[in-house]
């Protein structure tokens, strides 16, 4: 992988290039920064320019060897760790680790180094499993790390998830190191650095990530997703330098054109105080599964939201769809500073109660109710 195509990141793409031309790698970084900023792919990427036989123009080749091996993730001087669960059948003293899964983990990693741990318990296919890192898991790495570099360069051990470590793994990690075998580099990611042993922090050199540009966002869905560039900007706007949220907003656009329909009768027939149709309206979204259910309303809420931020009229503030838009131009009028908390606590206390399984019809029924007073609310 190439940092190239990382998204954004541009000064820490050079940081870590000038580490590797001063000569000054430190043998433990440790990557974080917020949410979808890249902080795998910017590992994957600077473990491809270390184990790289002929980099050049700050950037590996991606023709090399090495790189032929990388491409496919199966590079024997590149060590992956990462969160497991027990494989079915498996003894009940069965530690697991990293290499149970390498086959699944190579896949993931195929469709791109941007993903959630949500998404690696989906390729698990784990129900109620937690995903960690057993002690078992550090003493496969100690041996692996032990032997001679195949390659006659770098060995790398990319850990991803390190915050995920139980006690006693942490500990064997520390001791490992804090005592590297030659030419070992150790790239932590983490998106807690904070639930990590204070040891291991210590020993290890902060690599703190920004959140991506939005332009670089846009770019990068022009580029790479294909989208067109209205949509782009209005995506990127609403990830807020998270990639992952847009990847989120591009997958979850034909369910937010669903709520949007929702939102639009509920508070039509709210105000009109059609009871008829707030009850046709409960009961088309009572058929919904709960957790659809609370998506809907973590939706409801950030509509609410837009709609009192528009009257502002400053688009920078505004992080809608077209068809959002063209929606709350309407409304907006109807959501001010009289009734805006109001709203929010409304539709925030439903989400709460469908998710300790309160009866949806009631809670539907209840919130489309107190809506008809609410948005007749003026200052």
């Amino acid at each position: 992988m190439k940092f190239e195509e990382v998204i954004g990141q541009e000064e820490a793409k050079q940081r870590l290039i000038k580490l590797v031309e001063e000569e000054r790698v430190p043998h433990a970084m440790l990557f974080t920064g917020p949410m979808g900023c890249g902080k795998m792919a910017l590992a994957m990427a600077f473990a491809s320019y270390l184990l790289c036989a002929n980099k050049h123009d700050g950037d590996s080749c991606g023709a090399c060897p090495q790189c032929a091996m990388l491409r496919k993730w199966a590079h024997p001087d590149l060590h992956f760790t990462f969160p497991v669960i027990k494989p079915k059948n498996s003894s009940a003293d069965y530690k697991p680790i990293s290499d149970d899964y390498i086959k699944e983990w190579r896949e993931l990693l195929a469709d791109g180094p941007y993903f959630t741990i949500e998404q690696w318990l989906d390729v698990m296919r784990t129900e109620s499993q937690q995903a960690i890192m057993t002690v078992r898991e550090a003493d496969e790495l100690t041996h692996k790390l032990s032997l001679r570099s195949s390659q006659g360069g770098y060995k790398v051990a990319i850990i991803w998830l390190a915050e995920r470590m139980n006690e006693a793994t942490a500990n064997k990690l520390l001791k490992l190191i804090e005592e590297p075998p030659s030419q070992t580099v150790f790239l932590l990611v983490s998106e807690n650095p904070s639930a990590l042993l204070e040891t291991i922090r210590s020993r290890t050199q902060l690599f703190v990530m920004q959140r991506i540009e939005t332009e670089k966002i846009e770019e990068a869905l022009i580029q790479k997703r294909g989208i067109d560039a209205e949509a782009a900007h209005r995506i990127a706007r609403i990830a807020e330098g998270n990639w992952l949220r847009a990847l989120d907003a591009i997958d979850a656009d034909s369910e937010n054109k669903d709520f949007l329909e929702d939102f639009k009768m509920m508070t039509r027939m709210s105000f009109t105080r059609k009871v008829d149709g707030m009850a046709q309206w409960t009961s088309n979204v009572t058929k919904y599964g709960r957790e659809k259910q609370r998506r809907m309303l973590t939706y409801f809420l950030r509509m609410v939201r837009e709609s009192f931020m528009y009257n502002f009229h400053i688009p920078e503030l505004s992080y809608m769809t077209a068809d959002e838009e063209n929606f709350v131009s309407h409304f907006a009028p109807y959501v001010n500073e009289a009734n805006v908390v109001e709203l929010s606590e409304l539709v925030s206390k439903a989400i709460t109660d469908i998710g300790r399984n309160a009866n949806a019809r009631m809670v539907f029924f209840d919130v489309a109710l107190q809506a008809t007073v609410l948005l007749r609310k003026q200052p």
